[in-house]
């Protein structure tokens, strides 16, 4: 046995009764990326580091090479292509599976593409008429390169087809179909001609939804939360409707699947296949920062308490954990979320909190508990509407002494999301709007709270490796004055999350003997470049700015500003994060430096 061999290795000789090594030569006599498309095309490239299976295999790989190169060209807009696969000095397709080769065996793959076809003609039959509805706009074939003069790439008539199709499905027509397909090649004079002809058949309405599969879940329930029976066919409807099964949380695959016909009565059934997920899962996670410590956290989940999709979830964090350990400085928070999807629509979510916490910050203590009662709205995909009741009962430590509060509230959010992923963003953008009317009993005064947040991602390069991302945020308190005021309805700033090179909650309104209290206005913006090089590995530039203020906007020199670089591991769950922050205009009792460590961009 050889010296440092692992023992588990697979050995090819010994799993391939008669293996025949080989080594592949590509010549081809074309400009541009053509080679790069033959290789990529090639069974016989893409397997060379391991032997085929005798003879017969490697001339099986290359038959099957002739098909996949011509149309790969064709995909090109190369229809008179000449391909040569010579084994051993022979071509490939004539010789016999039996035949004695080399061992090692020279594979030489030619390929003359010809010349370059472009469209002559090109013709769709029954095409669908326009729409003035922009959400049954389908984009024309022409304008995704099927036009006379355009490229005649095989996969341009095969994109055209789809338009075709999505264009009628659009307008109702679900069963539409390529009623035929004509596409002939003109060597002489290199063009081809296309002709389309599409069947929209009728127009349909959903019909039944019938649901099989379900185990513990009411299958009444999950067809109305499907949504779609008795309304006009829409494609757009049933993305929406499996995009609201995948919401409860509760299947581990929802399939949505058309009858083959439409019915005599202009209905088309729909058949709903689920797999349930288990009922309960749990998790744990944790976070770093060099000046707030560890933080570590656990969630238990029970799915489909009543048969419903009811969710309950349980939250438990412990953070602030730092060395020398004090437990007396511990932040402590419990809670639980309930949430009974399909309330009054399949579209709203009731949720319900009860949460418990206590956390030392910087510049408070907090000991407090709250319970929240709303709906949440998801009106299309993007965009998502909340609303609802608060009470809170809390004891505050701070610069104004001990006091008790008593708070009751409305909130009101909408979020618009259109970041193309919610976890590491490469484009797109997303909002949010807060506001937050209360009412303090124990010092007997109203107010309110209102906060805008916008994010930004621009992606640059093949797969965005280069993102330039940016965070604004804008935040108003109005009601009496600040002593009467509970800490968690004021505005502070720093942390991962806000201004990096801080501690989190620091940054406040220093009121000119050192003390710091929350302030009645915000404003927080951040800067991030993002670099990936490789598909792993990413690293980030950054820096953050913010400001507190108490009655007026304080002047320049009274902006907080922190920079630094960071380290990004891809994973299949998110990016992990890891964040070195310096505060550029530090102030007595900020810390040197600060250094992050999460799962996910910073935002």
């Amino acid at each position: 046995m050889k010296l440092f061999e692992d023992p588990d290795a697979v050995d090819a000789a010994a799993v391939i009764a008669d293996p025949q090594p080989y080594g592949v030569t590509v010549a081809v006599n074309g400009a541009g990326d053509l080679e790069s498309v033959v290789r990529t095309a090639s069974a016989l490239v893409a397997d060379e580091a391991e032997p085929a299976s005798g003879a017969a295999g490697l001339l099986a790989k290359a038959r099957g090479d002739y098909k996949r190169i011509v149309a790969a060209l064709y995909g090109e807009g190369y229809y008179g292509g000449v391909v040569s696969i010579r084994v051993g000095g022979q071509e490939a397709a004539r010789l016999a599976p039996d035949v004695e080769l080399p061992d090692p065996v020279d594979v030489v793959l030619s390929v003359d593409p010809g010349p370059l076809f472009s469209f002559n003609s090109v013709n769709i039959i029954n095409q669908a008429p326009e729409t003035s509805d922009p959400f049954d706009y389908v984009e024309p074939p022409a304008s995704r390169g099927f036009g006379a003069g355009e490229t005649a790439r095989s996969g341009v008539i095969t994109r055209a087809e789809a338009l075709a199709l999505e264009a009628w499905r659009q307008q109702g027509f679900a069963k539409a179909v390529i009623a035929s397909r004509d596409v002939v090649a003109d060597h002489a004079s290199s063009t081809v001609d296309v002709t389309i002809t599409v069947n929209p058949g009728r127009q349909a309405s959903f019909g039944a939804v019938s649901v099989s599969g379900t185990e513990r879940m009411d299958p009444d329930f999950v067809q109305r939360q499907a949504g779609l029976t008795g309304e006009a066919f829409d494609p757009d409807e049933v993305e929406r409707a499996q995009k609201r099964l995948d919401r409860l949380e509760v299947f581990r695959s929802a399939r949505l699947e058309a009858a083959e016909s439409i019915g005599s009565d202009g209905l088309l059934p729909y058949n709903l296949i689920v797999q349930e997920l288990p009922g309960a899962r749990f998790g744990v996670g944790a976070n770093y920062s060099s000046i707030d410590g560890l933080g570590l956290e656990a969630f238990h989940l029970w799915r489909n308490l009543f048969g419903q999709a009811e969710r309950l979830r349980l939250d438990a964090r412990i953070a602030s954990i730092a060395y020398p350990v004090d437990t007396a400085q511990f932040d402590y928070f419990f809670g639980g979320t309930f949430t009974k999807p399909g309330m009054f629509t399949p579209d709203t979510d009731l949720v319900a909190v009860l949460s418990a916490e206590r956390t030392v910050y910087p510049t408070y203590t907090e000991t407090s508990a709250e319970g929240r009662l709303g709906l949440t709205h998801f009106y299309t995909d993007e965009i998502t509407i909340e609303g609802g009741v608060s009470l809170e009962r809390s004891r505050f430590d701070d610069a104004f002494g001990t006091r008790d509060f008593t708070t009751a509230g409305l909130y009101g959010a909408a979020t618009l999301d259109f970041r193309d992923d919610k976890v590491d963003a490469t484009s797109g953008w997303y909002a949010q709007a807060r506001v937050e009317p209360f009412y303090e009993f124990q010092f007997a005064n109203p107010g309110g709270k209102i906060e805008v947040e916008g994010r930004t991602y621009f992606g640059f390069g093949e797969s965005d490796p280069f993102v330039l991302a940016g965070r604004i945020k804008a935040g108003a308190v109005v009601g009496p004055a600040l002593a009467e005021i509970s800490p968690d309805k004021l505005f502070f700033a720093g942390g991962g999350g806000s201004v990096r090179g801080y501690g989190f909650k620091s940054i406040g309104v220093n009121d000119g003997s050192g003390v710091v209290t929350g302030g009645r206005y915000v404003l927080e913006g951040s800067l991030e470049a993002r670099v990936k090089v490789t598909d792993t590995i990413g690293v980030v530039g950054f820096v953050d700015g913010g400001y507190v203020a108490a009655d007026v906007f304080p002047g320049l020199e009274d902006l907080r500003i922190g920079a630094g670089a960071g380290l990004r591991y891809y994973t299949g769950l998110g990016p992990l994060r890891l964040d070195v922050a310096i505060p550029l205009n530090k102030k007595p009792g900020d810390a040197n430096y600060a250094v992050y460590v999460g799962i996910g961009q910073a935002f």
